[in-house]
């Protein structure tokens, strides 16, 4: 019973997130130090892929660094983007960034240090995956993260990026 309500909340939240645009909340870009617009993170007319999560999160930290092995071979397969969204308090900004770099991280990452774009998003715990589709909504979302699950979100990117 437990499970069916969860399964029941997680489509409404899923509906209610694919019904509205992306949020102009403010996010900062972690390279540059600038402030940007999460909705102005997302490229027109190309499938994005968003990873959150924390310097905590082991789990976060295990997917992000499984999808960033594969992303050479996959962007052969399919156009799109991939970034990621720290929601590490502000102070831990040197750490996501130090982390980052270790790692060699060559797409964009980003810090959400009040957690305000979690709050408009409505997710609760990383890891948070989401795909917004090329008009910029979106199209799928997933928490969690047990090991061979990037699959299923590289297989939901080639469909989005593959609609006309």
């Amino acid at each position: 019973m437990k499970n069916i309500i969860i399964a029941i909340v997680c489509l409404f939240f899923s509906a209610s997130l694919q019904a509205q645009g992306l949020p102009d909340t403010q996010i900062k870009d972690v390279n540059s130090g600038k402030k940007v617009a999460f909705n102005e993170t997302v490229e027109k007319g190309k499938v994005t892929v968003i990873s959150f999560w924390a310097t905590w999160c082991v789990p976060c930290k295990k997917e992000i660094k499984n999808i960033s092995l594969k992303l050479p071979s996959w962007k052969k397969e399919a156009d799109f983007n991939y970034m990621t969204v720290s929601i590490d308090e502000a102070r831990a900004e040197g750490l996501v960034r130090t982390y980052a770099l270790s790692q060699g991280w060559n797409f964009p990452f980003y810090i959400d240090a009040n957690s305000d774009l979690k709050r408009s998003l409505s997710f609760q715990n990383v890891p948070f995956i989401m795909i917004i589709d090329k008009n910029g909504k979106v199209a799928f979302t997933h928490t969690g993260y047990e090991e061979g699950g990037e699959t299923e979100v590289f297989a939901k990117v080639k469909e989005l990026a593959a609609a006309k």
